[in-house]
């Protein structure tokens, strides 16, 4: 049995979760993220300071990165119509949200440095 078929165990492992794109990793990963940091706290918090790194940093903005992280910390779900405007809600119910740019050694995994 090749790798491939042995990697992948369902079509929805190929295909991915529902989601307000543009990309999977950049945006219904960035929400997934988000929804970890509101339930670590427990609720929405009031104010987030968010430091960006590697692929997220370069190109996240770009890819709705900033939005979905904020539609996570919202509550919402990979799939929810309103990310695109996500900064309006987090600032209509009171969730202050900052960016930054992270410096350091850090880079996209791949294989080799698993």
């Amino acid at each position: 049995m090749s790798s491939l078929v042995m990697r992948f165990k369902d079509v929805f492992s190929i295909i991915g979760p529902p989601m307000i794109g543009p990309s999977s990793s950049h945006t219904a990963g960035a929400v997934r993220l988000g929804l970890v940091g509101r339930k670590l706290l427990g609720d929405q918090p009031d104010q987030a300071v968010i430091t960006l790194f590697g692929s997220f940093s370069d190109t996240g903005l770009g890819h709705g990165t900033d939005l979905a992280l904020i539609a996570g910390l919202l509550g919402w779900n990979t799939d929810d119509y309103r990310i695109p405007e996500a900064l309006k809600f987090a600032d209509q119910r009171g969730l202050q949200v900052t960016f930054h740019k992270g410096v350091g050694r850090t880079s996209h995994p791949t294989r080799q440095n698993l």
